[in-house]
């Protein structure tokens, strides 16, 4: 047998990480013509150890069972290792949640098998895939840091050096990032590819030569800071960022820090002292502020910064100006458009005595000036000198600036805070002077609307009404009260009293007024500014709705109608709040079944829309229901073809709307109306039928006739349903009424009240065709007959017709009113003596048998003789013609037959009909 196997699977290395997904493919084929079996498996062999046997992962035998390696069934049934075969060639290994011991050379080995003729199987060959190096990177890559330094307290410019050491396994292998902090702030960055990343502060210090940060080896990196300074003195950490890439294309990154490293610097000694004084503590509104700040023990360069902050110091510290080293003056942004004007000045006097003058004293220049004067040193090579801080001291000096504005109160007032709709009211915001008449005031009315009304936009804030400008004119807001034509506003002549009056209130006029003052100076450069500004109290105006006076009819009345008649039920208003009042009349119904719960039937809102309700729909009132607005007091709620499923309590519901002053609808109040009690109710059941009963004796083969007369009806649409029954008479049962005993009855005949024959539970016992012996007749409406042709034995009996009253409901369904039983009609029928003429009279074949056939029997026997005899003749005429003898002829005797008989009875068939 020749070897066609092959094993195939690509050589490759891969890269893991403890706990990814292994999947490898492998084709093994063979073209033997001979019925060999293959088995699959998969080998992992230790590429430390070559020597050693391949373990056995997992292995599809030759009898298509998996099995696998001893230290791999727990996995394989915990579903973490599979073998596949996902054609006819491939077969596919997976293994889930690789663990560091699945490293090293995985191959794939196909074994093919036969059987020989004793039963024993015998590998004939064996062959082996290309192998798959694995590596697999385990989850437990911790690694420490170690920051390292010579000494932890320097001097002012002395160097300091940091390592930062990192101690983990294959280091060169792995991607680090190491992150230089100092007191929470980044210093520089230092990535896989060692190339550093400068914080802010420290861009200008490495740019100079005073800072190196390099990767001294791939574990250890190195932060240098030459000349150290004072503000130097801190925290120093390490951070190590190991960045790892998973397999589906992500990163993930671990970080870890180290511990802090406390660096103390100690600065350079200084002995110099600053006092500050002014011109005096306490000054008034546009007068000057001087102050004078005085160094002493000073030797070197200087320079003095100038800062405010408020009394309290609780709000940032401003930069007023300063003074360089080469006395170079600089504004503070906040304060640099006052100087441009002359109104900050900056000088130094002498080499250690500096002053700060600010013009036209503001309230807002009260506060804390603070003068902070710093001693420099020149440091640095001679071609790129620095200048180094060795000292710095401060003074500090409280301002009080005395407003103008003292005086200056606003207040308001208002006589009506609540009214009703359409009422007026005034507003009156009193100002008094303040001390200088003839700066310039303007005074604005706010508004915040109520709460209601939640489609105005920012409704929590408040909205300008309306301004008298600083100038004297008249400026209106955005929002306007009463569309801006019920609002009036004015002032007195010594612009004190500032009125504003609404006519015709609504409720857009509802909520808080606020009055406004501003005062306001003109400025060194000609703009205007707020020297203050006073808001009054709040004056809450509330727009009361009208009492209601609104008031329905409350009588309880209780309604019987008959099925399909007309219900009518009114709502009368007896009273309104006024005689612009509009309505909408809400109906509800309250089941008679027994329901707590009123449903809407109906709305008729206040412009006269139709509103159908839930109930209206689930009731199929809307083609029935009917509502009407007979006057502007009276309603009307109609139901056409009433039915009894519209038994209930009724009432309306009356909403009284009134129109505000803006045109806006609102609804006032409601009111209900009496309840009206509506029974509706089926005819009364009236159905009689002719009761009578009647003896009747017939001769059999004669007709029965029998009447069903109804003699009263429920309704003039009433239709009916007959049916004929009949008991056997038995003497026991004589007494019995008809109709007790359903078991011994049989029905005869049957019409319904949809003129159809055989309706309802009735089954005729003969067929409604052609030879039925069933004749129906209505002679009237109310009429009714049954005819029995060609009476038998068996039709006697007790008889009685059964009607049933049935009437067209409002919804077009005919339902069963009334049934009631006629009168008995016991029917005897005499039986006929049987004699020889009516037996064979009776019989039609015994009749053609004994009267018809026996014409052509006795013809065809005559024939026959006739035809012997001719033949006898011819032969004694030969033989006397011989013999000279004379021939004998035979006489014939003469038959005749008459047959007699009666004729049979008449047959009469009538059809069944309808009239």
């Amino acid at each position: 047998i020749p070897d066609s196997l092959t094993v195939t699977a690509p050589p490759q290395t891969l890269s893991k990480v403890e706990g990814d997904t292994l999947q490898l493919n492998c084709e093994v084929s063979r073209t033997t013509m001979q019925h060999t079996h293959l088995s699959v498996g998969w080998y992992l062999r230790s590429p430390e150890d070559a020597a050693a046997a391949p373990q056995e992962l997992v292995t599809l035998s030759r009898d298509f069972v998996l099995r696998s390696g001893g230290l791999y069934r727990q996995r394989m049934a915990a579903g973490d290792l599979r073998l596949d075969k996902t054609s006819a060639t491939s077969y596919r290994l997976t293994i889930h949640k690789l663990q560091p011991v699945d490293q090293g050379l995985l191959y794939c080995q196909a074994v093919e098998w036969i059987q020989d003729p004793d039963g024993s199987w015998f590998a004939m060959t064996r062959k082996q895939s290309e192998k798959t190096q694995l590596r697999i990177q385990p989850t437990d890559r911790d690694f420490s840091i170690q920051v390292s330094t010579e000494r932890r307290s320097f001097m002012a410019g002395e160097p300091l050096e940091l390592r930062c050491a990192i101690e983990a396994q294959n280091v060169p292998e792995r991607f680090f990032s190491v992150s230089w902090v100092f007191s929470s702030s980044p210093v520089a960055v230092v990535g896989p590819s060692a190339v550093p990343i400068l914080g802010p502060d420290y861009v200008a210090r490495e740019a100079a030569g005073l800072m190196t940060v390099r990767k001294e080896s791939s574990n250890v990196h190195l932060l240098k800071l030459q000349r150290l300074r004072p503000e130097d003195t801190g925290k120093y950490i390490c951070r190590v960022t190991e960045r790892e890439k998973t397999p589906t294309g992500d990163f993930i990154d671990r970080s870890k820090r180290s511990r802090n490293v406390q660096i103390t610097v100690q600065p350079l000694k200084s002995n110099i002292t600053v006092s500050l004084s002014a011109n005096s503590s306490e000054v008034l509104e546009g007068d000057r502020i001087q102050l004078t700040c005085s160094v002493h023990s000073a030797t070197g360069p200087l320079s003095i910064v100038w800062q405010w902050t408020d009394k309290q110091s609780v709000g940032p510290i401003q930069e007023v100006a300063s003074l360089n080293r080469d006395s170079t003056v600089v504004h503070g942004p906040s304060y640099r458009e006052r100087s441009v004007y002359g109104e900050i000045r900056v000088e130094r006097v002498r080499a250690d005595i500096f002053s700060l003058s600010l013009y036209n004293a503001l309230p807002g220049d009260e506060g804390q000036y603070h003068c902070t004067a710093t001693q420099w040193i020149q440091a640095g090579t001679e071609t790129e000198p620095n200048w180094e801080k060795i000292g710095e001291q401060s003074a500090t000096k409280t301002i009080t600036v005395k407003t103008v504005e003292s005086s200056f109160m606003v207040s308001a007032s208002s006589r009506t805070p609540s009214i009703t709709f359409g009422d007026s009211f005034d507003l009156l915001c009193l100002v008094k002077p303040r001390h200088n008449p003839r700066v310039p005031t303007s005074v604005t009315w706010r508004f915040m609307p109520a709460g209601a009304r939640a489609e105005i936009e920012d409704q929590g804030e408040f909205k300008d009404l309306v301004t008298f400008t600083r100038e004297g004119t008249l400026q209106w807001g955005e929002q306007l009260l009463g569309l801006g034509t019920r609002t009036t506003v004015d002032r007195s002549h010594s612009n004190t009293n500032f009125r504003l009056s609404v006519t015709r209130a609504g409720r857009r006029e509802a909520g808080k007024y606020q009055c406004t003052a501003i005062l306001w100076r003109r400025n060194y450069d000609n703009s205007w500014s707020r020297v203050a500004n006073r808001t009054s109290n709040l004056l809450g105006i509330s727009i009361l709705q009208p009492e209601s006076k609104l008031k329905v009819q409350k009588n309880n009345q209780s309604l019987v109608y008959q099925e399909d008649s007309r219900v009518r039920i009114n709502c009368s208003i007896t009273s309104q709040t006024s005689q612009d009042s509009q309505h909408a009349v809400l109906w509800y119904i309250r089941r008679a079944s027994g329901s707590e719960t009123d449903e809407l039937l109906l709305r008729i809102e206040r412009t006269g829309a139709f509103v159908y309700g839930a109930y209206a729909d689930e009731e199929r009132l809307r083609r029935r229901v009917q509502a009407e607005r007979l006057s502007p007091r009276l309603y009307a709620l109609t139901l056409n073809r009433a039915e009894s499923s519209d038994s209930g309590t009724y009432y309306c519901l009356v909403e009284e709307w009134l129109s505000d002053p803006d045109g806006a609808w609102y609804r006032l109040s409601r009111d209900t109306s009496g309840y009206t009690n509506v029974q509706v109710k089926q005819p009364e059941p009236q159905l009689r039928v002719d009761e009578l009963e009647n003896n009747v004796t017939v001769e059999e083969s004669s007709s029965i006739r029998l009447g069903c007369n109804i003699f009263s009806q429920s309704s003039p649409d009433s239709r009916f349903s007959v049916f004929w029954y009949m008991e056997r008479s038995d003497e026991e049962d004589i007494e019995d009424q008809p109709g007790e005993d359903e078991d011994k009855r049989d029905c005869v005949f049957s019409i319904g009240h949809d003129a159809i024959f055989g309706n309802g539970n009735c089954s005729p016992p003969d067929d409604n065709g052609p030879n039925t012996r069933f004749q129906f007749e209505r002679t009237t409406s109310d009429q009714y007959s049954l005819t029995i042709h060609g009476a038998r034995p068996a039709d006697a009996g007790r008889y009685y017709c059964h009607v049933e009253e049935w009437l067209l409901n409002p919804r077009n369904e005919w339902y069963r009113l009334a049934t009631n039983n006629s009168g008995v009609t016991i029917v005897n029928v005499l039986q006929q003596v049987s004699t020889i003429h009516s037996v064979v009279c009776s019989n039609e074949s015994l009749f053609y048998f004994l009267f018809f056939y026996p014409f052509p029997i006795f013809g065809i026997l005559l024939i026959a003789l006739l035809v012997v005899r001719y033949k006898g003749r011819n032969n004694n005429k030969s033989q006397e013609g011989k013999n000279g003898a004379p021939l004998l002829w035979i006489k014939e005797p003469h038959l005749s037959y008459s047959p007699t008989c009666l004729d049979p009875p008449a047959l009469s068939l009538h059809p069944g009909s309808v009239d």
